[in-house]
């Protein structure tokens, strides 16, 4: 399974969405996330790839959303290039 699926299977078990319902596109706070939603995702992806996302990425406050990354493809592509980094 590549970084992205992962993403979309972790926050599709953390929200209890079908994971088929979730795209690059689909915003987090309509498929029902909210902060605390947001942390045990954070603290899943971290355990499973072995990183740490930076507070910028999990605190920032952005427009009515409380973080940066807004859409289910923004966190996967931030994952990524956190994997990425950390393997080269």
């Amino acid at each position: 399974m590549n970084v992205e699926d992962e993403v979309r299977s972790t926050i599709a078990r953390a929200l209890n969405v079908p994971i088929d319902q979730l795209t690059a596109e689909t915003q987090l706070q309509d498929i029902g996330a909210n902060s605390l939603d947001v942390v045990e995702i954070i603290f899943d992806l971290e355990e499973k790839f072995d990183i740490t996302i930076p507070a910028q990425i999990s605190a920032q406050q952005a427009p009515r959303h409380g973080l940066e990354y807004d859409t289910v493809g923004a966190v996967a592509q931030a994952i990524k290039g956190l994997v990425d980094a950390k393997h080269s």
